[in-house]
């Protein structure tokens, strides 16, 4: 009995440490450090008298194949590789490791990231089995000038898919933040980080990472420091699968990004629009030289923020220069 076993038997229920054990070939202390190790890496295990160890909130395990399964037959035939990896620093970085397929796309998931990034070297909490860490690995064809739109596109997709799954108010907020504008503010749900390399005017390869709230454990919760939510939250009662979240995810994003590949952003523009949290409001955009003050009206072509300032003048600002963040609130 592996831990992957072992989180898994007490998915089923609770059960005591004698009766883990038994099934482990292991003493019950040594079950005991193996528990610790999972409450470690995030699990939340309650230790109950008369009923042994138990989970204190449900939880699901990833399963490529019921991952695959889930995908329509368009997404499947687009899809070169998926994997789930127990636990990884992260999965940007394995698959930047990894060679990219010459044709579809490598897509990699993990129960747990030790090594977990986001924008700007910003460390993304990664608990063990609670979200989605996915990343995915593609070729494109006309050189890296044109990936500058990709996180935009990747995000468009992935509000696209969680609003097929009933999480209407999910919304983007410029340039990588998946984020729920509701009643309680502006809160994060996830984000993306855009990777890669090649050359100029020619073949480029990325990787797409997005990592998605899915269940978060009040542990990691009190290690985050700004507003977020998370997909069980807005659920409420309803049933949550982390692997239909992660097959929504890439019935979405695989025929979106051969869309992006062919045609480039423009047809992705209008439909960012549709999701943009951050359209007619105050915004504050701090870059490098200066703050600036003014009103987001949505993108440019090339998928830059446009922001009209006090004078009445408009500014564009592209990712990678700025932090944006609603008027009133800490940058985020």
């Amino acid at each position: 009995m592996d831990d992957r076993a072992l989180l898994q038997r007490l998915i089923a229920g609770p059960a005591t440490g004698d009766a883990l054990a038994s099934a482990a070939g292991q003493t019950r202390a040594a079950v005991w450090k193996r528990i610790e190790a999972l409450r470690e890496a995030g699990v939340a295990i309650e230790a109950k008298p008369g009923r042994g160890y138990a989970l204190s909130q449900p939880l699901d395990l990833l399963d490529a194949e019921a991952i695959a399964a889930a995908l329509d037959t368009g997404a499947r035939e687009r899809l070169a590789e998926l994997d789930v990896a127990w636990s990884i620093d992260s999965t940007n970085s394995e698959l930047l490791r990894r060679a990219t397929p010459a044709q579809g796309a490598a897509v990699l998931l993990a129960e747990r990231q030790t090594g977990g990034r986001g924008r700007r070297g910003r460390v993304w909490a990664s608990p063990l089995a609670a979200h989605v860490y996915l990343s995915l690995a593609r070729s494109f064809g006309g050189g890296l000038a044109r990936l500058g739109g990709l996180s935009l596109v990747a995000g468009i997709a992935a509000v696209q898919a969680l609003h097929g799954l009933g999480f209407d108010a999910v919304r983007l907020k410029w340039p990588n933040d998946l984020v729920v504008l509701d009643r309680a503010g502006l809160r994060k749900l996830g984000g993306l980080l855009i990777e890669g390399g090649g050359e100029y005017a020619g073949p480029a390869r990325a990787v797409i990472g997005l990592g998605l709230n899915v269940r978060m454990p009040a542990a990691a919760a009190t290690q985050i420091d700004q507003p977020w939510c998370d997909l069980a939250s807005l659920a409420g009662p309803r049933a949550l699968s982390r692997n239909a979240v992660a097959a929504a995810l890439l019935d979405a994003l695989l025929p979106a990004l051969d869309e992006f590949d062919s045609a480039g952003l423009a047809p992705f523009i209008e439909r960012y629009a549709a999701f943009d949290a951050l359209a007619g409001q105050a915004v504050s955009v701090h870059g490098a030289d200066a703050e600036h003050q003014g009103h987001a009206v949505g993108l440019a072509d090339d998928g830059a923020l446009r922001v009209r300032l006090p004078s009445g003048e408009e500014r564009r600002f592209h990712a990678g220069e700025v932090s944006v963040r609603r008027s009133g609130e800490d940058a985020r």
